[in-house]
């Protein structure tokens, strides 16, 4: 079944690109070079393992003083030293890895494509305990003390222990025959467990108990053709102020009140890669990799931009007075939160970064090798990136 989910999205990626092309497919935009307006110095350069590989996946490191602890399709979990890059451990899962890892009180937790949610000791690498729960899991736990809740790409949602993995509740939503290759991954709220799901719906249960609370939908399924009719919420949601931020694949994207339910406000602006917050604005990548920036008070259109066009890029991360994503040919980009005006790249695996060279006739054949899957990571001045083969980077950022 999953592999035919894997087809179907690359199939549905070709159409979106053909629609309204003179051409079979609509290529990347071409980067135009800029001069970057602050100092970007690459501090360091590792290979730390096989990555996400050819798999679409966010395996997205973690960062914790100064250890990273970074994660391999293949099953590998390795904790290595920032400062050396000289590993810490290694632990082996004996399967196949397919969620980012998320980091609670010194405990990894994360899940496999076997459907297996593992949680292990940040300090020693050592195993805690292994649960398995009904199929596989490519979105990052949820973790508050006591609760660990994954989603499954089936539409279950499963609350364990963190003692020992044992279930407290499970549910589950209906899963539509076609969805995208991907899943929301919950969020823990006070006593609430929010989860978006492939049909479309906005869901909050119950911590204790898993009862439902409340749902909405998000986005209807609307035109003829099962392509046309997906509507998955894929993107993770976003939370500030007691409001929750989610958007569907050619669907919406919608501002709900926490407690109630209720949708504040609605675009018709559809995303699966997902959206950053701050106190005004919300920072969208759409469906097609443009950037938005809306007013988080009503949705509207505060600046738009186009530089990164298809060009498949990651969910957005903020930095100081900057938005950043990674796109499919190892570049990084920097966009001015207030303007959208950008500002800055960054190419990885190159030494001369500054004015990388831009001739990308490569793009049009969507190389894997130089693809940056997972969200970039920050702490203080230093931003982190991994391409999808594990090739890593660590750069140094002195904004003006």
């Amino acid at each position: 079944m999953y592999r035919s989910v894997i087809s179907i999205f690359v199939f549905l990626l070709v159409l979106m690109g053909c629609a309204g092309s003179k051409s079979s497919l609509k290529p990347p935009v071409s980067l135009k070079p800029i001069d970057n307006q602050f100092t970007i110095k690459k501090i360091w350069h590792d290979d730390l393992g096989e990555g996400a590989s050819d798999n679409y996946l966010n395996l997205r490191p973690v960062l914790a003083n100064k250890t990273l602890f970074n994660i391999h399709f293949s099953g590998d979990v390795k904790a290595y030293n920032t400062d050396s890059n000289d590993p810490i451990w290694i632990f082996n899962t004996g399967s196949k890895i397919g969620s980012p890892l998320t980091l609670h009180k010194k405990v990894l937790y994360f899940g496999t494509s076997e459907g297996e949610v593992f949680a292990v000791n940040a300090t020693s690498g050592k195993l805690i305990w292994k649960a398995v729960v009904s199929s596989e899991v490519i979105s990052a736990p949820a973790v508050v003390d006591g609760f660990v809740v994954v989603r499954s790409v089936n539409g279950e949602l499963h609350s364990l222990d963190t003692k020992d993995g044992s279930q407290h509740w499970s549910s589950q939503q209906r899963t539509p025959a076609l969805t995208l290759r991907g899943t929301s991954a919950p969020y823990i709220y006070n006593d609430l467990v929010l989860s978006a799901f492939d049909n479309g719906r906005l869901v909050a249960f119950n911590l204790q108990t898993g009862n439902i609370l409340w749902q909405r939908e998000i986005t209807k399924p609307s035109g003829r053709s099962p392509l046309e009719r997906i509507v998955d919420i894929d993107a993770d949601l976003v939370i500030q102020d007691e409001v929750i931020y989610t958007t569907a694949f050619q669907g919406k994207i919608a501002a709900v009140q926490i407690g109630s339910g209720q949708i504040l406000w609605s675009r018709d602006i559809g995303s699966y890669i997902g959206m950053a917050v701050d106190a005004y604005r919300i920072y969208l990548a759409d469906s097609e990799s443009r950037i938005w920036a809306l007013d988080r008070n009503n949705g509207a259109t505060l600046w738009k931009q186009d530089a990164v066009l298809r060009r498949s890029v990651t969910k957005p991360v903020l930095h100081s007075g900057y938005v950043i994503v990674g796109d499919f040919n190892g570049f990084l980009h920097w966009f001015s939160r207030g303007t959208g005006k950008l500002e800055a790249r960054v190419r990885m695996k190159t030494f001369d970064y500054t004015h990388s060279d831009l001739d990308e006739e490569e793009d049009l054949l969507y190389p894997k090798t130089n693809d940056i899957l997972a969200t970039p990571i920050t702490n203080g001045n230093i931003l982190i990136a991994m391409d999808r083969h594990g090739n890593t980077e660590a750069y140094e950022i002195t904004y003006p």
